[in-house]
């Protein structure tokens, strides 16, 4: 067998591989979708694959459980904390790239390991807090605790991207009378805009899909699209229906935000990994 026979098989078998990877990795949300179409009858026996689409679950999760007032709740919640995420921790993230001060390396170390804290271990603070100070069930509350995992994740991007622009753009800037305030907004920022791109897409995602501050920090009010899925365990059993419609419709902003990002997220975690 030459070569290049030898070469096709393999790159053949590498192909097949990958597809049964990426069925596996896709079937549990394909299969989330078909519950989701099935008539609320035929959605407890997962034998049957044959049936006449619905889309009565849909309905109904709109008409009566109100969706569109939980994922107004999520957009407000994601979007500012995301903004205000990248904006303190691009900050700070400038000055552990371009200052020196002592026990730099132990506070970057120390901010690190703040998103190694289980949700768990700091909720019930968080709602200890927020019950004293009146704020809960309101998006300031989940957009504070939404903060302690994102400007961590933020500062480390960001620090990363900052310190691969080299200094001397910097140096030239302050030379011509910038302000180190000046080479952040003028400079820096507009360089590391791939960066921004990058760490706001991951700060998005994570902030969509958090589910367990906003299950214990809210009632009703400012309650997001994950935890509503809550709504259909009762004591009679699961309304798998119209909880599955409820995943469609959570994941589906995601995958297509995801899909319309791509190219701005994989060239903003190539950025500076090749230096001129």
């Amino acid at each position: 067998m030459s070569h290049r026979a030898w070469r096709r098989i393999r790159r053949g078998l590498n192909g097949l591989v990958l597809l049964a990877v990426a069925a596996i990795a896709t079937f549990p949300f394909i299969y989330m979708i078909i519950v989701s179409l099935k008539p609320r009858v035929l959605t407890y026996d997962p034998s049957i694959w044959v049936f006449e689409p619905t889309l009565e679950n849909y309905v109904s999760i709109f008409k009566t459980r109100n969706l569109l007032h939980f994922a107004k709740n999520s957009f407000i919640v994601v979007i500012m904390t995301t903004v205000i995420s990248l904006t303190l921790g691009s900050l700070a993230a400038y000055g552990f790239a371009r200052f020196s001060f002592k026990k730099k390396e132990d506070l970057a170390f120390w901010i690190l390991s703040l998103r190694m804290l289980p949700p768990m271990a700091t909720v019930i603070p968080f709602f200890i807090l927020a019950r004293l100070t009146g704020i809960l069930d309101t998006h300031l509350v989940l957009i504070l605790s939404y903060m302690t995992f994102n400007i961590p994740f933020s500062i480390w991007m960001m620090r990363g991207f900052f310190e691969e622009i080299p200094r001397q753009i910097e140096e030239a800037a302050l030379v011509d009378g910038c302000t180190h305030w000046q080479v952040l907004t003028r400079v820096l920022l507009p360089l590391s805009i791939p960066g921004l791109t990058a760490t706001a897409i991951f700060c998005v995602i994570q902030s969509w899909n958090e589910f367990t501050f906003a299950l214990f920090l809210t009632g009703v009010s400012a309650r997001t699209l994950p935890t509503t899925v809550t709504f259909f365990l009762s004591v009679t059993g699961v309304i798998w229906g119209e909880m599955a419609a409820v995943g469609v419709v959570t994941a589906l902003p995601v995958l297509v935000f995801a899909m319309l990002v791509q190219k701005h997220m994989i060239r903003g975690l190539t950025f500076g990994a090749v230096k001129q």
